[in-house]
């Protein structure tokens, strides 16, 4: 960035003042808190990271150094806003694959339905029935760590741990299990994909940059950083 398009001395001091408004903001709101959704708590805690992160962003455009913690943003996740004792809690697990063989996947279904005569699996069956066979006899956890012998290639994946308050009744939620989860009630995350890796590449070049230039530490706004706050690789 060129010396025209340097943040003013000003303007890092005023944003390092909206973080300071903003911060008692928040202890204010959280203060006077009802319930463990408070709408005002919610707003402060966006506010707050907003000017931090704007504050972060000067600090670092004018200086080049940054402030050691960071807030969690929207695009980071939403915060738990749960109960801090869960009494049951639900694991939602999505892994996507592609199919790269299907005649391997085919071949495997067929294998599967020539021992066992429950396993519905027409000989003109294509990949969708055959994928209904392999998922009936395997596990997941055992086709994700077998992937390539059943012709797939492994994709991003995601599980979440969310919270409630008490166990479902049986057959409660069949009907739609994916669409009453909050993402306030999601206690962990772990992601999986192959962006992290890129990012880590991406960070691992430009702190060898830094070296051979000289440069400080300091400077090395992400460096290492595979994955944002909440979002915990696998």
């Amino acid at each position: 960035m060129s010396d025209a398009a340097l943040p003013t001395v000003a303007e890092v001091r005023a944003a390092a003042e909206a973080v300071k408004a903003a911060l008692d903001r928040h202890l204010a709101a959280v203060e006077r808190r009802i319930g463990d959704e408070d709408p005002d708590v919610y707003a402060a805690f966006n506010e707050l990271a907003a000017a931090a992160e704007e504050y972060d962003e000067l600090l670092y455009d004018r200086y080049d150094e940054v402030t050691p913690f960071e807030i969690p943003t929207p695009e980071d996740g939403v915060p738990y806003t749960g109960p801090a004792e869960p009494a049951a809690f639900s694991v939602l697990i999505r892994r996507d694959y592609a199919v790269v063989e299907p005649a391997r996947l085919i071949a495997q279904a067929e294998r599967v339905a020539a021992h066992d005569l429950d396993a519905d699996f027409a000989h003109d069956g294509g990949t969708a029935d055959a994928l209904g066979v392999l998922f009936g006899e395997y596990e997941p956890d055992e086709i994700a760590s077998r992937s390539k012998d059943f012709g797939l290639e492994e994709g991003d994946s995601t599980l979440w741990i969310a919270a409630s308050e008490e166990m479902a009744e049986p057959g409660e939620w069949l009907g739609s299990p994916f669409a009453h989860t909050d993402p306030q009630d999601v206690l962990h995350r772990f992601d999986v994909s192959s962006v992290f890796d890129e990012e880590t590449d991406e960070f691992d070049e430009i702190d060898d940059q830094a070296q051979d230039q000289g440069k400080s530490q300091g400077q090395d706004r992400d460096g290492g950083r595979t994955a944002r706050p909440g979002l915990t690789p696998a």
